[in-house]
């Protein structure tokens, strides 16, 4: 009957716990959790045997995990604090959205494949123009494109734009790649076929539309230095001319031999370059003045230097020193410098705020609890001291909105408090001209208070990051529990050492040994040459290895014969050198002095098995351990799924 009883609360045991592989105590394993540990950690051959072997260590761990909670091991201040520091380490990796950051480094490795030839209208939003007087210009600008067409973009853009460089040029602002120009600006660039324009966009500085104007095969990049004569303020007609016959007069003395990176500490105007003989940093197209680039990508060998180039900073006189063609391979190390620029370009503010869309689908938030204008009336009273001309209904205390998962749990409340901490640190403009207006702030404070609770609670949101910190967490515990109640006993305890000693002599016993060096040396060679000084003075074995310490190392003691290297290859005699051994892994090289020799087997002493006994007494303590911890947390493997596992080969 009792064997009916215990067979019938396995079963329902089993039927709980479906999913579970394991059941120790009150605590459970999942399979995946299993497999996912297994996978992970188990190196060698892969195969049943040694996945029911994996299984047996693991639930071993487990136990003794189990136990060291039990013993309050994971609130040790030393636990939790290197728990607090893993936790920081280990974020950005997963806050980071890789497969986002990776699709954003192969679309910039594509579009680095071509240069676009671009023109621009652009319509200003910036104060005093209202944002509806900019909206019924670009309407506008609309019209008449689609009424006149691409043809007359140019004088469309003569006749709107408020660059006021259109007005000569009919909107060309010349070659681009990508990372030229802002990341959404430069999306409509790709977007747009040869020939084409855009849609109209806008941004915060107003309304813009595109033309492509042709396309063509990469410049690259390009490595120059430069002489710069700079136009000062409001430089006359006949100074700029005075400054073109100097520039000419330069680039004579250049063409007759004379020194470039002198003449450019000499004359240049560009302060930082002329400290660096002329070098200026690496640039592709769309970073500098057209001219000044037409200029620098036509020089066709290194060395070449160009006649002096006009553009609205003054009169340059280029030397090509590199030209680096663009990547066309995408291989590791190009992704590699392609991430590095995302990382480094206005994408990853377009990449936050996906990723902040993203939270919004994982986090419950409710619905504000006081109407926008209220909340602004407090904050101005706080931060402004503006006296409400109304009751305020809000207060410090006051709950501005609830964050919680999707299941109510989790529940953190956002309070006015919050807002104005917020506030008072990020209310003012990155470039210093003043304030940010409140629904800018506002939304920065949204997405800031979302991204942190995500944060704060990504254990919850993230298996693989759960997992991670867990194993990291239990590593510890296993640790510290194995220290406490193996490991250190088994150091410390000399007493009870002797006594498993004296109990178990007869398992120390020394085989044929010999007193012998063993010398270890990083190569061939230097093994050869230290053989060589070794026979002629063996005594001074040790002074020879310190004058060759980085190369030869040598370990003095007893040992038995199949520890010494070469003493299979002849036969051992006192002092002699054995013949050097070949580790093919590392190229590596051993051998040994032997100084005497002992042929009959005989006792060993407890200091010199004193290794060995701390060995074989941890192993004994363990399994005796082991079987408490299996009687304390009582063991169910779940068999049913334990064999299907194996049917299905989930060691694959």
């Amino acid at each position: 009957m009792k064997k009916l009883l215990a067979a019938l609360l396995l079963v329902i045991a089993f039927n709980l716990q479906a999913q579970n592989l394991i059941h120790f105590g009150t605590d459970s394993v999942s399979v995946n959790n299993f497999l996912k540990a297994y996978k992970k950690n188990h190196t060698g051959p892969r195969n049943e045997a040694s996945f029911r072997e994996y299984l047996n260590l693991y639930i071993a761990s487990r136990l003794k995990i189990a136990e060291a909670r039990s013993m309050g091991l994971d609130t040790l201040p030393q636990m939790v604090g290197d728990m607090q520091s893993l936790r920081q380490q280990l974020l950005p990796g997963y806050l980071m959205d890789k497969e986002a950051l990776n699709g954003l480094a192969n679309e910039a490795f594509l579009r680095a494949q071509k240069e676009i030839r671009v023109a621009h209208i652009y319509i200003s939003a910036e104060q005093p123009v209202t944002s509806e007087k900019a909206a019924k210009k670009a309407d506008s600008v609309i019209r008449e494109l689609n009424q006149k067409g691409a043809v007359a973009f140019a004088d469309i853009a003569k006749k709107y734009s408020d660059d006021p460089s259109a007005k000569i040029n009919g909107g060309e602002i010349g070659w681009i790649t990508v990372f030229s120009l802002p990341y959404e600006i430069e999306n409509l660039v790709y977007k747009t076929s040869p020939g084409k324009y855009s849609e109209l966009v806008q941004s915060k500085a107003g309304f813009h539309i595109l033309k492509n104007l042709g396309e063509r095969k990469p410049s690259g990049r390009m490595k120059a230095s430069q002489i710069l004569l700079a136009f000062p303020p409001d430089a006359s007609e006949l100074m700029k001319l005075a400054l073109k016959k100097k520039a000419d007069s330069i680039y004579a003395r250049i063409l007759k031999g004379d020194d470039f990176a002198r003449l450019a500490r000499e004359f240049s105007n560009d302060v930082i370059s002329s400290a660096s003989n002329g070098q200026i940093p690496e640039f592709g197209i769309g970073e500098y003045d057209p001219a000044f680039e037409q200029a620098a990508f036509a020089l066709a060998t290194n060395g070449a230097v160009s006649k002096p180039v006009l553009t609205p900073h003054g009169y340059h006189i280029i030397k090509r020193t590199q030209k680096i063609p663009v990547a066309t391979i995408n291989n590791a190390e190009v992704m590699d410098h392609f991430l590095q620029q995302v990382e480094l370009s206005d994408r990853m503010m377009v990449m936050k705020n996906e990723q902040y869309q993203k939270l919004l689908t994982k986090i419950k938030l409710t619905e504000p609890a006081f109407s926008f204008q209220e909340v602004i009336t407090y904050t101005d009273s706080i931060l402004n001291f503006v006296s409400p001309k109304t009751p305020m209904k809000v207060n410090g205390m006051s709950v501005l909105f609830q964050l919680s998962d999707h299941n109510n749990a989790l529940n953190k409340s956002i309070t006015a408090a919050d807002w104005i901490g917020y506030a008072q640190v990020y209310r003012f403009k990155a470039d210093g001209s003043g304030f940010k207006n409140y629904p800018e702030l506002w939304k920065e404070f949204m997405e800031y208070t979302v991204s942190h609770y995500y944060e704060d609670h990504l254990e919850h949101f993230n298996e693989d990051f759960r997992f991670q910190l867990n194993e990291f967490r239990d590593g510890n515990l296993f640790f510290e529990v194995m220290q406490q109640k193996i490991w250190g006993p088994a150091q410390t305890d000399t007493a009870a050492l002797l006594a498993y000693y004296v109990k178990h002599k007869n398992k120390y016993q020394w085989k044929p040994s010999a007193d012998a060096i063993i010398f270890f040396s990083t190569d061939a060679a230097a093994a050869k040459e230290f053989i060589s000084d070794l026979k002629k003075n063996p005594m001074a074995w040790s002074e020879l290895v310190t004058d060759q310490s980085e190369k030869i190392a040598g370990d003095s003691s007893r040992f038995e014969l199949d520890q010494i290297p070469g003493a299979q290859r002849a036969a051992l005699k006192k002092g002699m050198v054995t013949e050097p051994v070949l580790n093919k892994k590392d190229n590596t090289v051993s051998f040994a002095y032997i100084m005497k020799l002992y042929m009959q087997p005989s006792q060993k002493s407890f200091t010199e098995a004193k290794g060995q006994v701390i060995s074989d007494y941890q192993e004994e303590a363990e399994k005796a351990w082991l079987q408490q911890l299996k009687s304390k947390y009582p063991l169910i493997i779940n068999q049913q799924q334990l064999e299907q596992l194996v049917k299905n080969k989930s060691w694959n």
